[in-house]
């Protein structure tokens, strides 16, 4: 039986997973890390997730958590048996994008975080479930747990994020890439580069689905990554 990290998304907990845990407790040993929640940057997260996991470990990630799954692959390529890497990028932010990060962490220092969440959330979900009340609500009570200290510092450890894709050959896990149909955080495009850089990569779209994958298509998540798990060494 494999041991499963599940590695959440910026501001994000167990939760996410809750619709994909059910299944994947069938078939592996399954620890929800939160190593985002106590270290400054990504390649910390990973050390301290390495640390406190010994042994070989497959690891599933989410958006900000495929990015610390990537670093933890790169740190110790012999710890990794598998990534599973769901709505997530190898590359560095833009100087859009940090301006975007930068401004939006100033309205969350100042006790503005709901309007930057409302705002986000055409971005997060396919346009079917952005219109679903009860889900986007589930979605901003997620992230508002996290308080808005952990949206800064989380959002500024991804915009010191390196340029990953270089380094993406080194990696010789077999890995999933997976992305919703609909995504405009980490496009589809995004994927299709971590794919084309690491052999052998699955590459999977998940149809009604935008950023927040387990959330809008958990059964259809949890499928995939059944099937992918089944065919590990």
């Amino acid at each position: 039986m494999h041991s499963l990290i599940l590695l959440p998304g910026l501001a994000c907990d167990a939760e996410l997973w809750r619709g994909t845990l059910p299944a994947l407790a069938g078939v592996a040993r399954v620890h929800v890390a939160d190593v985002h929640t106590r270290c400054h940057s990504l390649p910390d997260m990973a050390t301290t997730l390495l640390a406190e996991h010994p042994g070989r470990q497959v690891l599933v990630g989410a958006s900000m958590g495929g990015m610390v799954a990537l670093h933890a692959a790169l740190q110790a390529p012999d710890r990794v048996a598998g990534l599973a890497l769901l709505g997530t990028s190898a590359r560095a932010d833009t100087p859009e994008l940090v301006a975007l990060r930068t401004q939006a962490c100033t309205l969350f220092e100042q006790g503005r975080m709901d309007e930057v969440l409302h705002a986000n959330v055409a971005f997060a979900f396919h346009p079917d479930n952005a219109a679903d009340e009860a889900q986007v609500e589930g979605y901003l009570a997620l992230v508002r747990r996290a308080g808005a200290a952990q949206l800064v510092r989380q959002n500024r450890a991804v915009m010191a994020r390196p340029d990953l894709r270089p380094l993406l050959p080194r990696m010789a896990c077999p890995t999933l890439v997976m992305v919703g149909e609909a995504d405009q955080l980490t496009p589809p495009e995004h994927a299709d580069e971590i794919a084309a850089g690491i052999a052998g990569a699955q590459r999977m779209t998940i149809a009604g689905a935008g950023h927040m994958l387990t959330l809008e298509q958990p059964d259809r998540v949890a499928q995939a990554l059944l099937q992918w798990l089944h065919r590990l060494p």
